[in-house]
């Protein structure tokens, strides 16, 4: 589907970060970088900006942190018109230090943020946007917020400045009907700003959901390198790029940096559809206690976890 105002954005190093506690290679970044730079994708996240008061240095790699100086390591040399982007939890933040966007590498900061924490996420797009940068609100967990509190966060960020707002299925627990009924929704409370849609792949529906919130609207798009993120992953890139029909992307950098950098972290770190994934979703509940048991030796009874996960639940 070719829609000019479709804007893709790679989280690669953000997300996948979250299952090695962020720390890729520079050697890695920059290939990545330089991949999506020759496939003209529109965006790539960095990871995070988190404050070392919260996230001790000692147990997470550089792009738990994204200062402008590292990432200028990565960037300095490539000739790329590939914006780039960092994301901030609203509900985890000390005080943060942004440079005006004119002296810094990043272009877009995301705020990524429960209901319940709308004014801090507008305080911090206030922020950004102030200090010239382009700004999203990604609001996270949907499928477990009640309508009415939605309406009332998105009827705070339509007085906002926020540029983009994004439909953000966490727990991979949202079938195409809710997606939908969630991007109209959205478009209706927000006059004016763009929606973005970010899909997990507990279901296998991380594509599939995604092109549902294109058909209705969205133009903000996000993916990853072979599906790479916590858990079960996301959308995956290539099948994004795949799916789009603008000229202006390249596939086939894409598919090289899958075959010489993805597949052999593969080997060493998982990442993708399996079957606890699969219950946590099905059960709209956060993936943490499916990658619990990944990490033990019952990792594949699939039906003992099942039990314990309803019976936790009841």
């Amino acid at each position: 589907m070719y829609r000019e105002q479709i804007k893709v954005l790679d989280c690669t190093i953000r997300d996948g970060g979250l299952i090695n506690n962020h720390y890729f290679t520079d050697e890695f970044v920059r290939a990545i970088y330089k991949a999506l730079s020759e496939s003209g994708i529109d965006y790539m996240e960095m990871g995070y900006r988190c404050s070392r008061e919260l996230f001790p240095p000692k147990d997470f790699g550089a792009w738990k942190y994204c200062d402008d100086d590292k990432i200028r390591e990565i960037t300095d040399g490539i000739e790329s018109n590939v914006k780039l982007s960092i994301m901030v939890d609203a509900h985890r933040v000390k005080e943060q230090i942004f440079a005006p966007m004119d002296e810094s590498p990043i272009d877009l900061i995301r705020v990524a943020s429960y209901v319940k924490d709308m004014d801090k996420a507008i305080e911090l797009v206030n922020k950004t946007h102030d200090l010239g940068y382009e700004t999203t609100v990604n609001i996270m967990a949907l499928s477990k917020e009640n309508e009415p509190e939605i309406i009332e966060a998105l009827d705070q960020l339509a007085k906002s400045p926020v540029d983009v707002v994004y439909v953000v299925d966490s727990f991979g627990a949202m079938y195409c009907e809710p997606i939908e009924y969630m991007t109209k929704l959205f478009k209706e409370r927000l006059p004016g700003k763009e929606i973005g849609v970010h899909c997990h792949n507990n279901q296998q529906l991380a594509f599939g959901n995604t092109i549902e919130g294109i058909i209705h609207g969205a133009n903000y798009l996000d993916g990853s390198l072979f599906g790479i993120g916590r858990g079960p992953g996301n959308c995956c890139l290539e099948l994004l790029i795949g799916f789009l029909k603008n000229p202006k992307f390249k596939l086939g950098p894409i598919l090289k940096a899958i075959q010489d950098h993805m597949l052999p972290m593969r080997e060493e770190i998982e990442w993708g559809y399996l079957i606890p994934y699969l219950i946590t979703g099905i059960l709209n509940e956060h993936p943490r206690s499916a990658i619990a048991i990944r990490q033990t030796e019952d990792k594949d009874k699939y039906a003992e976890f099942y039990q314990n996960m309803i019976d936790v639940m009841d």
